[in-house]
């Protein structure tokens, strides 16, 4: 019994072991549900092709009246009333002030009474020369009393007209105690109240109307700029959206866009001397009135326009030793990795110079799930909604590695992105700022 214990012991062991060798010779393998080989990963995509974008550059500037009416008494007078609502808007003709009219009356009496007594002198006159007239030609009176009688007649006639000329002059006067808007627009407040003195030597101030609608927004651009874009256009880089064509968004201090698109009115022909930047005057529809005269904005203004661009989600690009590059999708629906040349950006897409052509397929989602080499099934790219008011706003390519970030659309800032040349290293910009 002692000898066969230690032999039973030795046999269970040697099963176990036997066991566990015949596990090892067979590993486990990962199976597809059904038993076949896994599914190829799934990734977003996205098919390029050549677009036409607007050169966009991002100016300062500040908000101007169309026009600006300065309201003042034009006749000396006592303010009896005040018409007007401070701040409200008016139209062309409205009555604002009414100056005592009674000065003024009395004088418009008596041109009238000049004028009646000029010309029953005139009467008298013409009477005399008719009857004088048979006289002189019978010898009856003289030539010279003849004379006397012609001239009599012209200086009535001269008193006449003197009496009339006073007679407008009075009207006018008595008008312009009634002081009028002469612009339609909004008026600010009232800087004389009833009882004043106004007119007394010198034409006072009374209120000042400003048209708001539309508004003038005054830009500066800095002279280098302007020459680096002209030569863009001379050389056939960019070519020019034309001043009809140039579309002009509006940014406020809030950040907000407005949603109507303003037109570029003209640029000075000269440079500032203390600042080295050239004026350039847009215009913006303005019905709510919303935007204030002496307001700090920032405008876009599409100067110029690409064609046969290609642009791909900023997303999609990553950076590496060799530079920027993407994921592209072959016909195979293999992956392999692609180098490019980023040159600016519009919006959260970035500007390929280099390095992709028409058709390519990109991949933009899934790029975790994906190496060269590999197979996929691609799927059509949803791209989100962009914010409202978005503009065409240029950045920097990405300078670290991994996905590039999306810039935010419609954050403001210089239009002029340095583009990679595939090393790592900038070339020149070829936007303007």
């Amino acid at each position: 019994m002692r000898l066969i214990r230690p032999i039973i012991s030795l046999a269970t062991g040697a099963l176990i072991l036997s066991s566990l060798a015949g596990c090892g010779d067979k590993p486990v393998q990962a199976q597809a549900p059904g038993g076949g080989a896994p599914p190829p990963p799934e990734v977003s995509v996205v098919s390029v092709a050549p677009e036409r974008i607007g050169v966009v550059t991002e100016l300062p500037g500040r908000l101007e009246a169309t026009r600006i009416a300065q309201v003042r008494a034009r006749v000396p007078g006592i303010v009896l009333k005040r018409t007007f609502r401070e701040g409200s808007d008016v139209k062309a003709g409205d009555v604002l002030y009414q100056i005592d009219p009674a000065s003024f009356k009395a004088n418009l009496s008596s041109a009238d009474a000049g004028v009646a007594r000029a010309e029953a002198n005139l009467a008298a006159a013409n009477l005399k020369v008719q009857r004088y007239r048979p006289l002189v030609e019978t010898n009856a009176i003289s030539k010279q009393e003849f004379d006397d009688a012609l001239t009599a007649q012209k200086q009535a006639l001269a008193d006449v007209a003197t009496g009339k000329a006073a007679r407008e002059t009075a009207r006018l006067n008595l008008g312009y105690a009634t002081v009028n808007a002469p612009i339609s627009g909004r008026i600010g407040r009232a800087l004389v109240t009833e009882g004043a003195l106004v007119g007394q030597g010198e034409a006072t101030p009374l209120a000042v109307i400003q048209q708001l609608d539309p508004i003038y927004a005054t830009l500066s651009q800095s002279s280098t700029d302007l020459l680096q874009l002209k030569r863009s256009l001379a050389n056939g880089t960019l070519q020019s959206a034309g001043k009809d064509q140039a579309k002009v968004q509006l940014v406020t201090e809030d950040g907000n866009v407005s949603p109507d698109t303003g037109k570029l009115l003209f640029s000075d022909v000269t440079v500032d001397e203390s600042s080295g930047s050239v004026s350039i005057r847009a215009e913006f529809p303005n019905p709510q009135r919303n935007l204030l005269p002496g307001m700090f904005i920032r405008a876009r203004l599409e100067q110029a326009v690409r064609k046969d661009v290609i642009l791909v989600p900023q997303q999609a690009v990553t950076r590496g030793a060799d530079g920027s590059s993407v994921f592209v999708v072959g016909n195979d629906d293999k992956v392999s990795t692609r180098n490019i040349i980023i040159d600016g950006a519009q919006n959260n897409r970035w500007i390929v110079r280099e390095g992709l052509k028409a058709g390519d397929r990109v991949v933009v989602e899934g790029l975790q799930k994906v190496k060269p080499g590999a197979a996929v099934k691609a799927v059509a790219w949803k791209q989100p909604q962009a914010p409202a008011g978005a503009g065409t706003v240029a950045a920097s390519p990405p300078t670290s590695a991994g996905s590039a970030p999306a810039a935010p659309a419609g954050t403001p800032g210089s239009t002029a992105a340095a583009g990679s040349n595939g090393a790592g290293k900038s070339s020149a910009p070829t936007q303007t700022r």
